[in-house]
């Protein structure tokens, strides 16, 4: 017995996959990329000597068409080969045996799904192309975007309105706050979702990033540079470990405080006298399981100790680092940029001499492009080299009694994971920082 098989796959769509795919031994199988030169020797082949059957994955990797597949579907099964779509209901020996009423009309059917399956390969195929042209997506363009002939261009309308939330997110650190901010400001009124969306598009870094995951750097001119999109991604990271809706509370401690005896995360309660202007902060853990429940703590001691704790430890905790040279691992990365920038300038020159087709050519310049942006994402992902110093900055007691509120809920978060309230005996406590890094 002897059976063959035979796969068809599309570059612009999908990598070829391995040959023993099957589950089974195959005495040869033929494989054809963008066209279909190995299944017409195939045919030639099985008319030399007749295997007896044939497996593919879908009818639809036997032509460009419906006439086609069916052209070549009758001509390999008038040679008596069994043909069976792996992963479709097909088998030619089942459908060529049955003719009643029922098997027609699913053979009716797995027709109308292979002429489907095509015209929506068609359609992919027509934004592959695009993709390897370095094409926008299709769709409307991104608010602070319009469309040109061939990539994004800045609509100077609009684009001060995006610039403007992605400097007041960075300034405070507050998603929420950043689109409260822009309705007054502007009158623009957006999601939190969509804030967060912004955020994370990558068109407004200058790139273009398609509907398969792969991201193309420096398409168009941006609204954001490669540090402040560092710093916004670093942002974002960090707000996803505090509790919901704390990136944006109005006090710098909140989110971060845990009581370590009920171990519950700690509330700020505000607290006035009547008719009287003057506030009292309270720090208390709100359904606390234990009986007498734990005490409140004024909100003020917990910040004054919270930076005498920071501006002590920090220098310490950061000097006990045990980490990589970052220079190094940049240089490594920024010389692998190099070496496939060398590549690409090489390609024209290769199409030139017919080494290349047009087509390699642009698939080679696509995967190169998308390879060098990943390289480029870690080099801005890299830690940076002068925590050092940055440590030593802000261990200064006046530095932190300086800032505002807001200001001081962003510096705490770049550095605290969380701050441990630990009680002692009567009204006695401390606290414990718990660093990120």
């Amino acid at each position: 017995m002897k059976i063959i098989a035979y796969i068809y796959s599309d570059p612009l769509l999908e990598s070829p996959p391995n040959q023993d795919i099957w589950g089974l031994e195959i005495d040869q199988v033929y494989q054809d990329l963008g066209k279909h030169q190995e299944l017409e020797q195939l045919i030639i082949d099985c008319r030399v000597e007749v295997p007896n059957y044939l497996l593919i994955r879908r009818l639809e990797e036997l032509g460009d068409n419906v006439a086609e597949i069916g052209d070549r579907l009758t001509r390999l099964e008038s040679l008596g080969i069994e043909i069976i779509a792996t992963e479709q209901d097909y088998n030619s020996a089942k459908w060529n045996q049955a003719h009643n009423q029922n098997i027609t009309f699913n053979l009716s059917r797995l027709l109308q799904e292979v002429q489907a399956d095509k015209r929506r390969s068609i359609l992919k195929q027509g934004h592959a192309r695009n993709r390897l042209k370095i094409l926008p997506p299709p769709g409307k363009a991104p608010y602070g975007y319009r469309r040109g002939q061939d990539k994004y261009i800045i609509d100077k309308s609009t684009a001060p309105v995006v610039k403007d939330f992605f400097e007041r997110f960075l300034l405070f650190g507050s998603l929420r706050g950043a689109v409260r901010y822009l309705e007054k400001r502007y009158g623009k009124k957006i999601s939190p979702s969509t804030g967060r969306s912004w955020l994370t598009n990558a068109v407004y870094r200058g790139d273009l990033k398609y509907k398969n995951n792969d991201l193309i750097s420096n398409t168009h001119s941006p609204i954001i540079d490669r540090e402040e999109a560092a710093q916004i991604d670093r942002l974002l990271r960090r707000n996803s470990r505090l509790p919901a809706r704390t990136a944006s509370a109005p006090r710098s401690l909140a989110g971060l405080i845990i009581c370590q005896q009920c171990q519950l995360t700690m509330t700020i309660s505000r607290v006035t006298k009547r008719k009287q202007k003057q506030e009292y902060l309270y720090l208390r853990c709100h359904n606390c399981p234990r009986n007498p429940k734990c005490k409140a703590i004024a909100y003020q001691q917990v910040l004054s100790q919270t930076i005498d704790k920071i501006c002590l430890n920090l220098p310490v905790a950061v000097a006990k680092l045990n980490m990589p040279d970052g220079s190094e691992i940049e240089s490594s990365l920024f010389q692998k940029i190099k070496q496939k920038q060398a590549v690409l300038t090489q390609l024209p020159s290769l199409t030139k001499q017919g080494i290349l087709d047009p087509e390699t050519a642009a698939i080679r310049n696509y995967k190169l492009r998308t390879e060098i942006s990943q390289l480029e994402n870690q080099i801005a992902q890299l830690p940076p080299g002068n925590l050092g110093a940055i440590a030593q900055a802000v261990s200064l007691p006046q530095f932190w009694l300086d800032l505002s509120e807001s200001e001081r809920r962003f510096y705490f978060r770049e550095f605290i994971k969380q701050i441990e309230i630990i009680r002692g005996e009567s009204k006695q406590w401390n606290l414990q920082l718990v660093f990120i890094f």
